[in-house]
């Protein structure tokens, strides 16, 4: 009788469709930005490399928290939405009650609230987060609507636009904020068992 022993050797192959699926966007992202380095009159400048990472400095926000959702398997049509209530909902309260920072955290709290909802119920409720999503999108537009009575808010609080255009080491705070929510959300998606279980099979 005999046996046949084998022995699995260990799988060191070059694996191009891996490493495209963890670097490919990075690798399009270099390329585009040394195209427009090299063929674009002052691309490569200080100042317009400021101006590009306050431009994109709210969207970067925005998809930190968007990371998780993508991460879990599902998406959230409701961001645009809900920023905008958020927004209306600051500069009413801004304006009415002449405080700064309860305006900006009845904003921030109205965005928590909308989350925690959204998380609830397709959670909890095993409701389509699409279904969901787009119900809360109609709702958070409907309460800014209300919330504004149908009219442009503005806000008479000089400490708002000097908190917005504040400059920190020759960067705008936006840009800062930016940098700390990437890493603080790159933390939790990658070093936490937070991030794990999010991440799951997608890992």
């Amino acid at each position: 009788m005999s046996s046949v022993t084998t022995s699995g050797a260990p799988k060191t192959a070059f694996s191009f469709g891996r490493i495209w699926d963890q670097y490919g966007m990075l690798v399009v992202f270099a390329v585009l930005f040394l195209a427009c380095a090299i063929f674009v009159p002052n691309f490569a400048t200080f100042i317009n490399m400021k101006g590009l990472g306050l431009a994109i400095s709210m969207s970067g926000m925005v998809a930190c928290g968007m990371l998780f959702c993508l991460a879990s398997g599902d998406f959230d049509l409701s961001v645009a939405s809900v920023i905008a209530c958020a927004g209306v909902t600051a500069a009413v309260v801004i304006n009415l009650t002449e405080s700064l920072w309860i305006g900006v955290l009845a904003g921030l709290m109205l965005g928590v609230l909308s989350g925690l909802v959204n998380g609830f119920v397709i959670a909890r409720l095993k409701i389509n987060a699409l279904i969901t999503t787009l119900a809360t999108m109609q709702i958070v537009r409907g309460l800014a609507y209300i919330i504004s009575d149908g009219k442009a808010v503005g806000i008479e609080d000089e400490r708002f636009f000097t908190l917005g255009y504040a400059n920190w080491l020759g960067l705008p705070a936006p840009i800062w904020l930016t940098v700390a929510c990437l890493i603080l959300f790159g933390f939790l998606l990658n070093r936490t068992t937070f991030g794990r279980n999010t991440l799951g099979d997608w890992r």
